[in-house]
């Protein structure tokens, strides 16, 4: 069936920039979520700006400590394995496929620690 409007694939600009906005979502919901919450706590909330240069640590880190939740329970539930596994695509994506096309236009790691909504 063809369709009536022209269909553009994504960009990897516009791919990162969906998936950020996804995993910064998907990491407030586990905080409070029923099975996860309690183990999610402790964890730092994830504001992920794509154009801030400190993304890339930011999310390294971010993997570490979703890892080191294994010694949790919550650790296996499938949300949380969507959260590391969705996070690592992203940092894939950023630091490999895409890494030509981005382009930082911020360095400001503090600003990762609260939210941004430029979106």
């Amino acid at each position: 069936m063809a369709l009536s409007y022209p269909f553009f694939p994504p960009t990897c600009y516009s791919k990162a920039l969906r998936m950020a906005q996804e995993l910064t979502q998907m990491a407030a919901d586990l905080k409070i979520g029923y099975e996860t919450g309690h183990c999610m706590a402790h964890m730092p909330d994830l504001y992920l700006d794509i154009h801030n240069a400190c993304v890339m640590y930011k999310m390294r880190a971010y993997i570490s400590l979703v890892e080191d939740l294994r010694l949790r329970r919550c650790a296996y539930t499938r949300e949380v394995r969507k959260l590391e596994v969705t996070l690592r695509q992203l940092f894939i994506i950023m630091g490999e496929k895409c890494h030509g096309d981005l382009v930082f236009t911020i360095y400001d790691c503090a600003a990762l620690e609260r939210p941004y909504h430029r979106y």
